[in-house]
């Protein structure tokens, strides 16, 4: 990996972009290789298979990109707690379910619908902050610490990468 001649390191925003795809994707990769195990139909595991083997292509990418961020994270031992990872999931979860309703809303030209799926927006917004509240006050998502965000994401990266599945 190389970055432009012009710089060393990533800007800001660049590696929070990186930060959201390396911690979503650790997330998602994590759930298809616990799931796999009860997928029956050939075809579907077979598009698991892949789906996992793409997954972990597109981490180990990403993290290679963390060394050139504006803070150098240090990798630690992750924790044996599930709780980080299910509350992760949870927001992430939250954060899709934003997003959705929001390009819904754009899509809707009746009133009443789009006042619906305004109610669900707001009860998504809400759930949103009330799941970042609990993970930032556990230390799970250390978000105003982008040295401590970017080594939660080295340790989930990590275990995700490793994890057996079948």
């Amino acid at each position: 990996m190389s970055l432009d001649n012009n710089r060393n390191t990533l800007a800001w925003h660049e590696t929070l972009e990186v930060h959201e795809l390396v911690a979503s994707q650790a997330i998602g990769l994590m759930k298809l290789k616990a799931g796999i195990k009860n997928v029956r139909d050939s075809q579907l595991k077979r598009i698991y298979r892949k789906s996992i083997q793409e997954l972990e292509h597109n981490i180990r990418e990403l993290v290679q990109y963390y060394p050139s961020a504006p803070i150098q994270p240090q990798r630690e031992e992750p924790r044996q707690d599930q709780s980080g990872f299910q509350a992760g999931e949870l927001l992430s979860f939250c954060k899709a379910s934003v997003r959705n309703y929001a390009i819904a809303i754009t899509e809707t030209a009746t009133p009443v619908l789009r006042q619906t799926l305004t109610n669900h927006l707001n009860r998504a917004i809400k759930s949103h902050g009330d799941i970042f509240h609990y993970m930032h006050s556990k230390g799970y998502y250390p978000a105003y610490d982008l040295g401590m965000l970017l080594k939660n994401d080295l340790n989930n990266a990590e275990r995700a990468l490793t994890m057996p599945y079948e």
